[in-house]
């Protein structure tokens, strides 16, 4: 008696799990995970239909998929010579999406976004500063969203006289409104940082208290202030400035600020003003 064998049908090849590489640790690469916290990150920005935005770091994508599910075009800068190729690769068909693989310090926003933009990014820890300085460059994005570590966002939305208070605190204050949103756990991150983050949003005032020209000097007189944290403003001032004890006093009379002042007390406005007068 014969067994009549059936053929079976060969499966189908199952589409292989895209695959990332490693994180970067010289990139200061930590991947959120979380897709509410990525969903939070987006609402923060307040996008609408035909907004532009450029998306620092975008890594995987996944911050990625909730931003194009609310704009009109995406820029992404990636530094990652593979994850460019994968996310330029992923949305080839999309119009909308456009994917620069460069380092973000070395791109003109203003000039990518080819007119007013939105800012979002998951920012390395190691260059969130410079990235911060870098983007408030004019023409300013409407709004900026990062993802930072909470010691930073600290520092930049801190009051004068409090601890975290210094001279990003100053920079950014002085052309700013900041707004530390809300904290995020380590855990929501692949690979686990060794810190926690917390997201910022930073908003550039209408009328800023420097102007266009005023900006670098403000910025040098800021960082250099802060550089004698400790000290008297009648010692910074003879020191930043080369003066002497009458010339020096005389200028912070003139800018109504008590010699006896630390720089850590000092507003962005009273910074401003102390500028303003010496280039008078």
């Amino acid at each position: 008696m014969s067994r009549r064998q059936g053929r079976r049908e060969a499966p189908e090849p199952k589409t292989p799990k895209e695959k990332f590489p490693h994180a970067r640790k010289r990139l200061g690469q930590h991947f959120l995970t979380d897709p509410r916290i990525l969903g939070r990150i987006a609402d923060a920005l307040d996008i609408a239909p035909t907004d532009t935005v450029v998306e620092i770091g975008p890594g995987r994508g996944s911050l990625t998929e909730q931003l194009l599910s609310r704009c009109g075009r995406l820029i992404a800068i990636e530094l990652d010579r593979d994850l460019a190729p994968m996310l330029a690769a992923k949305y080839a068909g999309d119009a909308r999406v456009q994917v620069i693989q460069n380092d973000v310090l070395e791109v003109d926003l203003a000039a990518a976004a080819g007119g007013p933009f939105l800012l979002v990014g998951n920012v390395p820890y190691n260059i969130t500063t410079p990235i911060i300085f870098h983007a408030l460059q004019r023409p300013r994005p409407l709004r900026a969203v990062y993802l930072v570590q909470r010691e930073v966002a600290e520092r930049v939305v801190a009051t004068a006289g409090s601890e975290a208070y210094g001279a990003l605190s100053v920079n950014v204050q002085a052309v700013a409104r900041a707004e530390l949103l809300f904290r995020v756990a380590a855990g929501a991150f692949v690979p686990v940082p060794s810190v926690e983050s917390a997201v910022l949003r930073i908003t550039p005032l209408d009328t800023p208290l420097i102007t266009a020209d005023e900006e670098a000097a403000f910025r040098a007189m800021v960082i250099g202030a802060f550089g004698f944290r400790r000290k008297q403003m009648i010692r910074v001032v003879r020191e930043y400035w080369k003066l002497d004890a009458v010339a020096a006093a005389g200028l912070l009379e003139r800018a109504g600020i008590e010699p006896t002042l630390r720089p850590e007390v000092l507003g962005a406005s009273e910074f401003a003003g102390l500028l303003r007068v010496y280039k008078s």
